[in-house]
């Protein structure tokens, strides 16, 4: 047996911003009555056709997530001036079908109402009843072809289907009366099912999953990027998305719910993704992603799991994309001027110390740190980074955490908030890394390198430069995602260089994995309350040409 047509109720029950309407036709000849039945869109009030891929480019697209929030905004009580009568005609709806469903009210304050319908629907909006006038004089002219209408409406439009009725007639002319679960009409003027989504030539196509956890700084660094067009968010809560980007840039973006994410993934417009979820959901999606075809940008870890995170690098290499971890630390222009001259060896001689302060403000939600791994695997993951940057690379022979919950939320997470991460390096260079998932009113963010020779100082950046002590407030409020900025900037760019083949990324897969091996080390001497031997510590070149000045 074949599958099952679906009816317009099974489309309306699996998409909630769906709804079956039901027009009523009297017939004065037979005394028969006729009800067609079209698929609409709520918030559109637009006929839907009948076919999963037309009804989710439709509910995707930016005029659809437009039309919602200002419903949101307005309320259903204010309905928006709409030429919906061009919207039918456009889909083949018949013209004594498209009048009826324009609300011609001049203002929310009209005092005409429709009569009562004879079937006892009551009219929610305000409308002239020099709209049902001119239908009803207009459905007279035209009795010779209802005959002909009510058995062609199937094929004329996919998203109507006729019941025929016993329902005696108490009308001598034909009529039509709409039904009265009618919803608010927006985008007067407007296209049905226009080209959105369509990126212009020459740009990079990109989606983007999990906005709700991403950085505003990336959002901004992308709506910069002139190269690309970012044609899809996967995400379930269209609020994050309002808070995310700007109304105008989406025009051309579509919004698809995370179970319609193969949609984003088989488009060949799409030649980048950029996973901003969660670990314990990025590995699947990065592995989706990088087997359709497109390079990949995970903005966090892509797991917790060294294993995990090794195959999503394999699954790269053998797919030929690039995947590009999101250790953006490593891409802000301080430390990076600070990261050559420790290289260069002639600033510092021999490493002695490093010493890293890294307070986040604002502070994280419980929720979310409790999906990112904690304070471990949030933050002090990319302290560890750059750490290793600085020493060539190199794996610390001994890791030695403390820690504590100074948040009751934390505590109950069974997780610290405040953490102080010791490591000494084969080299013989001790590093002390102060994190914090929260500060008073301005995140804290400090490097300092001791040398043999001299040293260097990362303060924070601060744009008045002006600095206090002893003030209960902060001269210049800033958030973890204005300081870093520009690193974000740079680490974007980055990824779209490798998109377009210009560079292989920087991030390999031999250094991520580095970074959670001694991130779990810390994590696991702070719960042990001992210090963690790490095997394997052994100093890089760059490490040991220092050494031997």
């Amino acid at each position: 047996m074949g599958r099952k047509k679906k009816t317009l109720h099974d489309y309306a029950a699996e998409f909630s911003d769906l709804v079956v309407k039901q027009h009523l036709i009297e017939h004065s000849d037979s005394g028969d009555t006729s009800v067609v039945e079209t698929l609409y869109c709520r918030a559109c009030e637009l006929p839907m056709q009948v076919r999963r891929d037309r009804i989710l480019e439709h509910l995707s697209s930016g005029r659809h997530y437009r039309n919602r929030r200002l419903i949101r905004q307005h309320g259903l009580g204010m309905p928006i001036i709409s030429s919906a009568s061009s919207d039918l005609a456009a889909v083949g709806l018949p013209a004594h079908l498209s009048h009826p469903q324009t609300p011609l009210a001049a203002s929310p304050c009209s005092t005409s109402l429709v009569p009562p319908s004879p079937v006892g629907h009551t009219s929610l909006f305000p409308v002239p009843t020099s709209a049902i006038t001119s239908t009803t004089s207009g459905v007279s002219a035209r009795e010779n072809q209802m005959a002909s209408a009510s058995s062609s409406h199937r094929s004329e439009f996919p998203a109507l289907q006729m019941k025929r009725l016993s329902v005696p007639s108490k009308q001598t002319n034909q009529r039509l009366v709409s039904d009265a679960s009618r919803s608010v009409l927006s985008g007067g003027g407007m296209k049905w099912f226009s080209d959105v989504g369509a990126g212009a030539p020459g740009r990079l196509g990109l989606a983007i999953f999990g906005v709700a956890y991403g950085s505003t700084a990336l959002f901004q660094s992308l709506m910069d990027e002139n190269s690309c067009c970012l044609l899809y968010i996967v995400e379930n809560q269209l609020c994050d998305v309002e808070r995310a980007f700007r109304a105008e840039y989406l025009v051309s973006t579509r919004v698809v719910q995370e179970q319609d994410a193969d949609v984003v993934l088989n488009d060949q417009r799409v030649s980048g993704v950029v996973v901003c979820s969660p670990p314990e959901a990025a590995s699947e999606i990065v592995i989706d992603a990088l087997r359709a075809g497109k390079g990949v940008f995970c903005e966090r870890l892509p797991s917790l799991d060294r294993q995990i995170a090794e195959s999503c690098f394999d699954e790269a290499h053998r797919c030929g994309k690039p995947l590009v971890c999101g250790f953006y630390k490593r891409f802000d222009p301080a430390f990076q001027f600070l990261h050559k001259q420790v290289c260069d060896g002639l600033a510092l001689g021999r490493i002695r110390q490093v010493s890293a302060v890294s307070s986040l403000y604002p502070a994280a939600s419980v929720g979310f740190l409790k999906q990112a791994g904690g304070i471990f695997y949030n933050a002090a993951v990319h302290d560890v980074d750059v750490v290793g940057l600085l020493l060539g690379g190199s794996t610390p022979d001994t890791v030695f955490s403390l820690g504590h919950a100074f948040c009751p939320d934390m505590a109950s997470l069974k997780d610290a908030d405040t953490v102080v991460i010791s490591m000494k390096f084969p080299s013989g260079a001790i590093v002390n890394l102060d994190i914090r998932q929260h500060c008073t009113n301005s995140c804290d963010q400090r490097l300092e390198v001791h040398g043999s020779q001299g040293m260097l100082r990362m303060e924070n950046q601060n744009p008045l430069g002006i600095t206090g002590q002893g003030t209960s407030l902060s001269l210049c409020s800033q958030t973890q995602a204005s300081r870093y900025r520009d690193a974000y900037r740079e680490l974007f760019r980055h990824f779209v260089r490798t998109l377009k083949g210009a560079e292989p990324p920087e991030i390999t897969k031999e250094q991520l994995l580095r970074a959670l091996q001694v991130t779990a080390a810390a994590e696991q001497s702070w719960r042990d309350r001992s210090a963690v031997d790490l095997p394997g510590g052994v100093a890089e070149a760059s490490v040991v040409k220092m050494e031997a000045q």
